[in-house]
């Protein structure tokens, strides 16, 4: 059977853009979306993930020699497949009465069915498949109709295919407690970046006019430029593509770094609710810097871009719901005032989305707004889906057990040392004790590290006194 990735791959030249074919409305079903890096998944057990309202599970088909994402519900008492496992022939198994299904949703086994019985070949037993691919390290699923999947372009970096072994890439991901439009609009708005990121990647004495343009603009997005660039010009022009609707990323080129990006990708989970993947693409004109990113554990990196989402992860959970008060994208135009053009890629944002009527989840409204220690879980949010903070964190933990078991013998022996070398007993004190001591350092150096893991800072670096 030919599997929707390799039609995806054959077909040469797809002429969907995304978004149905209405020239007045995009529609963010019919549409390819990131839900995982492929690095980060377990082959050996199903992965949840919601994408837009739908609950969907993740798993590696080894019949078919590919992942596939079907619908997280048994047909037969509706419990969620994310629970089973993968059973020893390859299929995913129900948890609660062990009904098997294929990687095409098709129920090949049921255990409590008589022998000769065909309950399985009924439409009802099947669960639904939808497509999927893999780009450039993330796995892409389409939402919408299925045979739409194969002649729709799946969002990508474009620069990356060219000479990509010249790029270096750090990647990281995290599921944020806002809306993906929210996401999208505020990483297209550069000029907040020496304020709200003072002290993270940007400072405050880098604020100046902000003189943007758009260049072209359409139902698939718009391409801007920011002619002087960030750092009052000392960078270099930079340039931004949206590609609708849930790609875009800021493009430079300077003499003193090379050529660097910015992308985002937005991936709507629900309503409130999105998932993050950042990427940041490096051509340096020298070896060195990418050698050195490459040393860099990607746990280590992504402690540090967690810390710079936090900076304005709690006022823009707050800020949509302002928004939402006062009528929403609809009314954004009195809602906000944009006096100046540093807004502009703001406002054809918002103006792409009233126009094309392109909200993922019309007529809904946000839950309640959550409390600062939910709003600054790193944990759930991104860690215990990372593979690489994963098993940082287990690294850590198990070596600070190790040392809590070291400082509890040398606390304990020391006495009994004494009394054996008597003339000797204040010297072997005098080490157990400062050995002690610099492992107890160490003990509390970890517990540190590992709270990174967990929770986030909750007064960022833009509000401390220095």
């Amino acid at each position: 059977m030919q599997t929707v990735s390799s039609v995806v791959e054959r077909s040469q030249s797809p002429q969907l853009l995304g978004g149905g074919d209405d020239p007045h409305r995009f529609d963010c079903a019919e549409a390819w979306y990131p839900v995982h890096y492929v690095e980060d998944l377990d082959r050996s057990k199903p992965t949840p993930f919601t994408l837009l309202g739908r609950d969907i599970v993740i798993w590696w088909d080894r019949n078919g020699d590919c992942w596939r994402v079907i619908d997280d519900q048994c047909p037969h008492r509706l419990a969620p497949l994310s629970q089973g496992r993968i059973a020893e022939d390859g299929l995913i198994e129900c948890p609660y009465h062990g009904w098997a299904f294929t990687g095409e949703g098709t129920c090949v086994r049921i255990p409590q069915q008589p022998e000769g019985g065909q309950a399985q070949t009924s439409q009802r037993a099947c669960v639904a498949s939808l497509p999927t691919t893999v780009k450039q390290g993330l796995l892409f699923v389409y939402a919408g109709n299925p045979e739409n999947a194969a002649k729709t372009r799946v969002p990508i970096i474009e620069p990356l295919e060219e000479n990509g072994d010249d790029w270096v890439v750090i990647n990281t991901f995290r599921d944020l407690p806002y809306d993906a439009l929210t996401l999208l609009e505020n990483v297209l708005d550069a000029s907040h970046v020496p304020f709200t990121h003072h002290n993270t990647v940007g400072k405050r004495s880098n604020a100046g006019p902000v003189e943007l343009e758009v260049l072209e603009s359409g139902k698939h997005g718009f391409v801007g430029t920011w002619a002087e660039g960030p750092r009052k010009g000392q960078l270099g022009r930079q340039d931004t593509k949206f590609i609708a609707p849930c790609l875009m990323w800021h493009d430079l080129t300077s003499k003193q770094y090379g050529r660097t990006m910015t992308v985002v990708y937005a991936t709507p989970i629900r309503k409130g609710e999105c998932r993050l993947f950042a990427r940041f693409p490096f051509k340096f004109a020298s070896k060195l810097p990418g050698f050195l990113i490459k040393l860099t554990p990607k746990w280590y990196s992504h402690l540090g871009q967690n810390g710079i989402l936090e900076d304005d992860q709690i006022f823009l959970h707050y800020q949509e719901r302002y928004l939402e008060a006062k009528g929403g994208s609809a009314k954004v135009a009195k809602a906000f005032y944009l006096p100046t053009k540093a807004d502009l890629f703001v406002f054809e944002y918002r103006n792409w989305l009233s126009q094309f009527q392109a909200d993922p989840f019309p007529g809904q409204t946000l839950p309640p707004p959550l409390p600062t220690n939910q709003l600054l879980d790193r944990y759930h949010s991104h860690t215990k889906h990372c593979r690489s903070c994963r098993e940082a964190l287990t690294w850590i933990q198990n070596i600070r057990e190790k040392i809590a078991i070291a400082i509890f013998l040398l606390v304990t022996i020391t006495p009994l040392l004494s009394t054996i070398w008597d003339e000797r007993s204040q010297f072997i004190t005098i080490i157990t004790t400062s050995l002690s001591l610099l492992l107890a350092a160490g003990w509390f150096g970890l517990g540190k590290l590992a709270k990174g893991f967990y929770e986030g800072r909750e007064i960022p670096p833009r509000n401390i006194d220095k």
